[in-house]
């Protein structure tokens, strides 16, 4: 049976956010939540998505259990709902088995309010023995659109989710997702087996962003361009790890206060970059796509992608970070002819031969060191490219090996974040105080742990080594010999700090000949892929439709020229209406592909409209490169 409202949800708005009124569409998913009805709420990036299972979670008695696959989006959230005196917990590759049997207790008999949990935890039995004993007031599903084999980053056990389902039949699910098309909206809902299908969709529109898309001979230049004439703070996304250091000493280099940002950079250093931007000392960050995900930084007066991006749902969540203040911002895209190739390039590259990725299994094994049969649900540090060097693989190609090692349930590779050292005394006290009689040497570290940590026998508690050292005047080093000796003798369960992104054997290593993959499915995945390097393709090279038009339609939404992207606001100089201006494009179209020609020639054929506004057109396609003018006063339709 559902729980019933404890409390007022804008009390509760009031009480533990600050917020007097919902933005647009939040109370009505809110309010059929509550009312017991499975919801998916589809609220573009900085829409607001958390409040939406946030606010009916705490309006009833109960914990809510949140999927996600995000550690980082995972690990601050639990901070600010902790922050705001809600306790909230999380479960996520990496952490051991006495944190993981600790934290389902306390949601099981304490009063944690939220459980944040990666979706290969789902799979656990240790996960739903306890699911069972709690008392769940709801579901939510972040980052729905994983569940989908038509969404951008499909994960298989999103399939599991609805197993859960008969444990609490009465419960709702809400899902949530910034960017999906029908198609996957159709596919969250029927996967996650709602009841009846019941979607809340705000706008994708962002009228205070102006898109503008340019190709240009010169990235860096242009970049220059764009950033000295929209002030402000500013994010550059580019594609690898090296063009993030390029970019920025670029841009350093030419008076731009620039700093870089990748997955590759120590814990510390990615949260002091972070911080600079987000604080304003850093007025652009140049990053890869590591970079964005759950920062809330209003004030970002442009995105730029220097790379085009493998698909428009990934170009209009990251493009999405400029302007949620909802002060004009801009998101430019810049591109050259090599972009399509790499584009295609690095389609082909993300559907491996099926001996490369068994290779790369093999090799995997050995690089953890597990024997056949043995690793299941194990915890590894993992760094890609110390890996591919190691054994001599191309790194693009690995990392989409390991993927679809991912995606047929053998594995499971995290991001890198930050998991700070634990302890936990799992014996009892007489036994503790035995051990420290006999064992006197490692009696001022006990002794200084259960005085700073008063919870430690009941929970996991965090640490820091430096801090005992400095307390004890000792070594740092010498601290962690002590833990790592106490932890052998079973005096206590020590975690160290944990860094690096890590690689779970969800399943015990198995000979990597004996391998089984779902042929049906990888072609699947190949066919949703090349749908989508065709629409970011076509994107791009449109130039004729309204950017925001065009953007809109590929999420089954129609709206209005904004009348502020490059297309809009070039087209507007021509004073030619929209249909005009199609008309005379079309009509060039027809014309220089069946024949390419002089413009004195093109000019004396009968025209659609009258022969200025022809002109006009012909200028604009030009300066924009969609027609070509060679050397030989010849006209070319550029396919």
């Amino acid at each position: 049976m559902l729980p019933q409202p404890m409390q007022n949800i804008h009390a509760v708005l009031k009480q533990y956010w600050g917020y007097d009124v919902f933005r647009p569409l939040q109370e009505d998913i809110i309010r059929s939540v509550l009312d017991g009805n499975d919801t998916l709420a589809l609220l573009p990036t900085g829409g607001g998505k958390s409040l939406c299972f946030q606010v009916p979670a705490m309006a009833m008695d109960g914990i809510c259990v949140v999927v996600s696959p995000l550690i980082a989006l995972m690990k601050d959230q639990v901070h600010n709902l902790n922050k705001r005196d809600i306790p909230a917990v999380a479960l996520f590759t990496g952490m051991t088995k006495r944190e993981i049997d600790i934290a389902l207790d306390n949601c099981v008999y304490g009063k944690i309010k939220f459980l944040y949990v990666s979706p290969e935890r789902l799979l656990t039995d240790i996960f739903r023995e306890r699911f069972k004993k709690m008392k769940v007031n709801l579901i939510a599903i972040d980052e729905a659109h994983c569940i989908s084999q038509w969404g951008y980053d499909f994960r298989p056990p999103y399939l599991q989710i609805a197993e859960l389902r008969p444990f609490f039949p009465d419960i709702p699910i809400i899902a949530l997702t910034a960017s999906a098309t029908k198609k996957v909206c159709d596919d969250i809902q029927l996967r996650l087996a709602f009841k009846k299908n019941n979607l809340f969709r705000a706008s994708f529109a962002r009228p205070n962003i102006g898109f503008i898309v340019r190709e240009t001979d010169n990235k860096e230049d242009k970049l220059l361009d764009i950033l000295n004439t929209v002030k402000g703070s500013g994010v550059v996304y580019v594609r690898n790890r090296k063009k993030t250091q390029d970019t920025a000493a670029y841009l350093l280099r030419h008076k731009v206060n620039a700093g870089f940002y990748h997955a590759g950079l120590e814990n510390d250093i990615r949260n002091n970059k972070q911080e600079s931007w987000i604080n304003g000392k850093t007025r652009i960050i140049v990053c890869t796509n590591a970079f964005g995900m759950g920062i809330d930084k209003p004030d970002v007066r442009c995105v730029v992608h220097l790379d085009i991006p493998e698909s428009l749902e990934a170009y209009y969540q990251e493009a999405g970070r400029a302007g949620r203040d909802g002060h004009k911002s801009y998101a430019g895209l810049l591109y050259d002819e090599h972009d399509f190739l790499q584009l295609q390039e690095n389609f082909e590259k993300q559907f491996p031969p099926i001996e490369f990725i068994r290779k790369v299994y093999h090799h995997l094994g050995n690089y953890c060191q597990i024997a056949i049969g043995a690793g299941i649900g194990q915890s590894f540090d993992f760094d890609l490219i110390v890996f591919c060097k190691q054994y001599q693989l191309k790194p693009v190609e690995t990392r989409n090996a390991l993927k679809i090692l991912e995606q047929h349930g053998y594995i499971y590779v995290s991001e890198a974040f930050n998991k700070l050292s634990t302890v936990n005394i799992p014996i009892d006290r007489e036994t503790l105080y035995a051990f420290q009689i006999a064992n006197k040497q490692y009696e001022p570290v006990i002794k200084l742990i259960l005085r700073t940590s008063p919870g430690v026998f009941d929970e996991t508690v965090s640490i820091h080594e430096s801090d005992l050292a400095y307390h004890l005047s000792g070594q740092v080093h010498q601290v962690k010999e002590i833990l790592e000796f106490l932890h052998k003798q079973g005096i206590i369960v020590y975690s160290p700090l944990k860094t690096k992104p890590q690689v779970d054997f969800v399943q015990e290593r198995i000979n990597a000949e004996h391998l089984l993959f779902d042929f049906k499915m990888l072609e699947h995945l190949k066919t949703s892929a090349e749908l989508r390097l065709k629409a970011i393709t076509g994107y791009v090279k449109n130039k004729s439709e309204c950017r925001v038009k065009n953007l809109l339609r590929y999420f089954d939404e129609d709206t209005q020229n904004c009348n502020s992207c490059d297309i809009c606001v070039e087209r507007n100089k021509l004073e030619l209406s929209e249909k005009e201006f199609t008309l005379v494009f079309d009509w060039l179209k027809k014309q220089l592909l069946s024949q390419p020609m002089m413009p004195e020639a093109l000019l004396k054929l009968k025209l659609p409209v009258r022969k200025e506004k022809v002109v006009e057109t012909l200028t604009f396609l030009t300066d924009n490169k969609q027609i070509i003018h060679t050397a030989e006063n010849i006209l070319l339709w550029k396919e």
